[in-house]
C-alpha cells in the first residue's frame, strides 16, 4: 500500500479542509433525503479523491455501502467481471435474487465506487483490483461498461432510489507513461469534463499553492515551503505524490 494512500475513513488521521472538501461536503450533504444522484470526484490518481469522500461521509454520518471488486486475474473476461461484480453485490447485501439487489441497495444513503472497487490490489496483493483489470485489458473491457449502462437503462426506476458516488479517473497509457483523460489532455479534458458535467454532478478536486503548502505541513511542520513548491511544480494537485516528493527532499 502506498504509503499515503487512503483506503478507509480510518486512514485519515491528518487532514486539512480545502475549497475541493467543502464543495464535495455541500454536495453530500442532502444524500439522506434526496435519491437518483449520480455524483462523480474528480482527479488524477493521487489527488485525495478517497481521503476528501471518506472524510465527507465521516463528518455526515452518512450509510454508504463502499462496493468492493476482488479479481483473481488481469486475463478474465469482461462477461467474468460482470458476474462476480453482481456476485460481490449479492453477498454483500445479503440478497438471493439479483433483483432485490436495487431494494436493498436503496437503503443505503449512497453506494460509493472507490478505493475497494478500483484498487483492491492495494488492499490485499494477492487480488486484482479493477484499474489494474482495465489496464491489462484496455478496450476490451468496453464490453464491461457496455453491460452495466444496459443494467442502468433497464432498472432506471429503481437507480431513482439510489445515490452513486463515484471516483473517478481514466488513465490512458501512451508510450509507456499513464495520463489522465480528465487532467492531463488541455483543451481535451476540459471538453471531457464539460460532458462528464451535463450528464452528471461532478466535484473537480484542484487545490491552491497555500493550501498544498498547509497539507504538506500539516504532517511535517519542518519542511521548508521552496521544497514544497519545488513538488507542487511537479506534480501539480497530486497531493500524495508532492507529500512523498517534500519528504524524499527533506531526507536528501
Amino acid at each position: 500500500m502506498a504509503k499515503y494512500k487512503v483506503n478507509s475513513p480510518e486512514d485519515n488521521k491528518f487532514f486539512l479542509p480545502t475549497r475541493a472538501y467543502q464543495k464535495i461536503h455541500e454536495k453530500f450533504m442532502d444524500l439522506k433525503t434526496n435519491r437518483g444522484r449520480i455524483i462523480h470526484i474528480l482527479g488524477a490518481p493521487g489527488t485525495g479523491k478517497s481521503t476528501n469522500i471518506y472524510e465527507a461521509i465521516m463528518k455526515l454520518n452518512l450509510n454508504v455501502y463502499d462496493v468492493s471488486l476482488a479479481l483473481d486475474d488481469t486475463d478474465i473476461s469482461s462477461k467474468e467481471v460482470y458476474e462476480i461484480f453482481f456476485h460481490t453485490l449479492k453477498s454483500d447485501l445479503g440478497v438471493l435474487d439479483k433483483e432485490d439487489i436495487y431494494n436493498k441497495a436503496s437503503e443505503y444513503d449512497a453506494l460509493l465506487f472507490a478505493d475497494k472497487f478500483h484498487d483492491y490490489h492495494l488492499l490485499d496483493e494477492n487480488k486484482v483490483g479493477f484499474s489494474l483489470w482495465t489496464d491489462y485489458k484496455g478496450f476490451k473491457s468496453l464490453p464491461f461498461f457496455l453491460r452495466l449502462v444496459l443494467v442502468y437503462i433497464q432498472h432506471i426506476k429503481e437507480f431513482k432510489n439510489i445515490n452513486l458516488i463515484f471516483q473517478t479517473a481514466w488513465r490512458i497509457r501512451l508510450r509507456g507513461e499513464k495520463y489522465d483523460l480528465f487532467t492531463d489532455f488541455g483543451p481535451l479534458s476540459k471538453f471531457s469534463v464539460g460532458l462528464l458535467k451535463l450528464l452528471f454532478e461532478v466535484v473537480e478536486l484542484s487545490y491552491s499553492e497555500i493550501e498544498i503548502i498547509e497539507m504538506v505541513k500539516e504532517r511535517y511542520p519542518s519542511i521548508d515551503e521552496y521544497q514544497i513548491k519545488l513538488c507542487r511544480d511537479k506534480y501539480r494537485n497530486r497531493i500524495r505524490f508532492i507529500l512523498e516528493c517534500a519528504t524524499q527532499k527533506k531526507k536528501n
